[in-house]
């Protein structure tokens, strides 16, 4: 059974932003990041004319989604995919009849589906994080995986014991913050020779001895920088990020909105550069209103990124970290 209890972050806020541009019939609602499909049922029981593409990493969180969402019939278009092939599965969605292959759904037209919303719900999902056996969780034994998309081979073990040193504090320091990546590193390839590291207690337990005593009494669970960077260096979550969203953001019609919440700094980085960049106008300062050739392509919806409030925290903890940037499309690319 698919779990229909899950908390989607900011959902209220996600479904007031994104809804005016999905009130035309047929509108098209690209759920890059689709989990259990708690933002995407809100969306289609806002906006009853809208169409989802709904897309995910994860073929759990696709076959949950497939149940959860049955209600909606036709409306709603399922793909196994990376959200990093947006463009390519919006221009495969134009034809008539059952989609085979890792895309299933009715979507059908003389041309490519018109997008009028775009939603990134970034990191890893509370089902991932509930479900021992998938590895993201420092706090209960389960061997080390990490992986979004179980299709692929590249595990959390395969770095944790293959990485150098060198090469694995890089990981923790860039990804992680983790000011003590170094010493880390080198406890996992000393541990690593008298065996390897093939659980998530352990490498625990590693990185807790690995960090002065005076720094685990404070912070939390001392693990959890390591375990972030090893989730965005098994998954390439950033990488894809920066290859993703300048390519999604090219399908968003005029008129149609973006909104994404990120869970770190280091996503949170990257999506505020590339809307503030898309917001601005390049041109040159003084250039007359008809020679400018260069003008801004979108208009930002939210001052800076929004955070959810204490309520909303209260009744669901991992909204804590929580950073909500949203935009719209005023104009085609020049």
């Amino acid at each position: 059974m698919a779990e229909p209890q899950h908390v989607p972050v900011l959902a209220g806020r996600v479904t007031a932003l994104l809804a005016p541009a999905l009130v035309g019939p047929g509108a098209v609602l690209v759920d890059a990041t689709l989990g259990r499909a708690g933002h995407a049922r809100a969306l289609l029981d806002a906006c009853p004319g809208l169409l989802l593409i709904g897309i995910d990493a994860d073929l759990a969180a696709i076959e949950a989604a497939r149940e959860l969402l049955a209600p909606y019939g036709d409306r709603v278009t399922l793909v196994h995919a990376r959200y990093d092939e947006i463009p390519a599965i919006v221009a495969a969605l134009p034809i008539s009849g059952p989609i085979s292959g890792p895309i299933s759904g009715p979507i059908s037209g003389p041309g490519p589906p018109r997008v009028m919303g775009l939603l990134f719900d970034l990191g890893v999902s509370s089902p991932q994080l509930d479900d021992p056996a998938r590895g993201f969780a420092y706090a209960q034994d389960a061997p080390l995986d990490m992986r979004m998309d179980r299709t692929k081979d590249r595990t959390a073990a395969d770095i944790v014991n293959g990485y150098p040193a060198a090469e694995l504090a890089r990981v923790l320091r860039d990804y992680g913050e983790e000011r003590f990546a170094r010493r880390i590193a080198d406890a996992v390839v000393r541990e690593r020779s008298r065996a390897p590291i093939t659980s998530t207690l352990r490498l625990s337990a590693i990185v807790k001895d690995a960090i002065p005593a005076a720094t685990r009494r404070t912070g939390g669970n001392p693990a959890k920088r390591t375990f972030q960077a090893l989730r965005i260096e098994v998954n390439d979550e950033l990488g894809t990020l920066r290859r993703a969203l300048p390519d999604a953001l090219g399908v968003l019609a005029v008129g149609g909105r973006v909104v994404v919440l990120a869970y770190h700094s280091l996503e949170d980085r990257i999506v505020k550069r590339e809307l503030v960049r898309l917001s601005a106008d390049p041109a040159p300062p003084g250039l007359p209103v008809p020679a400018r050739a260069a003008t801004a392509q979108f208009r930002l919806l939210t001052r800076g990124a929004e955070r959810p409030d204490s309520e909303e925290v209260a009744g669901n903890p991992r909204a804590a970290s929580a950073r909500l940037r949203a935009a719209e499309r005023i104009r085609e690319a020049a």
